[in-house]
């Protein structure tokens, strides 16, 4: 198979996106991480021991998440070097390097969004059971 410039070009916009996206749920996470400590520092509260393992876990897979992202855009920097230098079998391989790097990184962010998404409805159950306590109250009065 033959490789032009423009074929790993093609990646740019893609691969630019995503970091920019891995980048804004980084910032979001950290954010949350910041106010929880802040809040534990105030008031020790379990429930905020109990996102701990939570929240490292997806910090960490944002991490990979993005050391996939920029790793794959270098490969790809790297392709159209090989490219440009006439290295069509070189430029072939990191070409495809950079696909599965991209694909590694799309994996993990659905991976993260699965953790965040978990936590998210454990806390709408918690508001649901809360709100039908309350009902359950108010009928007793």
């Amino acid at each position: 198979m033959h490789i032009d410039v423009s074929t790993p070009s093609i990646l740019f916009p893609a691969i630019s996106l995503l970091l920019l996206a891995f980048t804004n749920r980084f910032l979001a996470l950290a954010n949350l991480i910041r106010t929880l400590h802040d809040r534990y520092k105030e008031t020790p509260d379990p429930l905020v021991l109990a996102q701990i393992g939570n929240l490292r876990n997806r910090l960490l897979l944002i991490r990979d998440m993005q050391a996939c992202g920029v790793t794959s855009l270098t490969i790809c920097i790297l392709c159209i070097g090989l490219v440009l230098l006439r290295f069509q079998v070189g430029a072939l391989i990191a070409f495809v390097i950079s696909l599965i790097l991209m694909f590694l990184a799309l994996a993990l962010s659905l991976r993260e969004i699965l953790i965040s998404t978990r936590a998210l409805e454990t806390h709408l159950a918690d508001i649901e059971e809360l709100h039908v306590e309350d009902e359950a109250w108010h009928k007793h009065l």
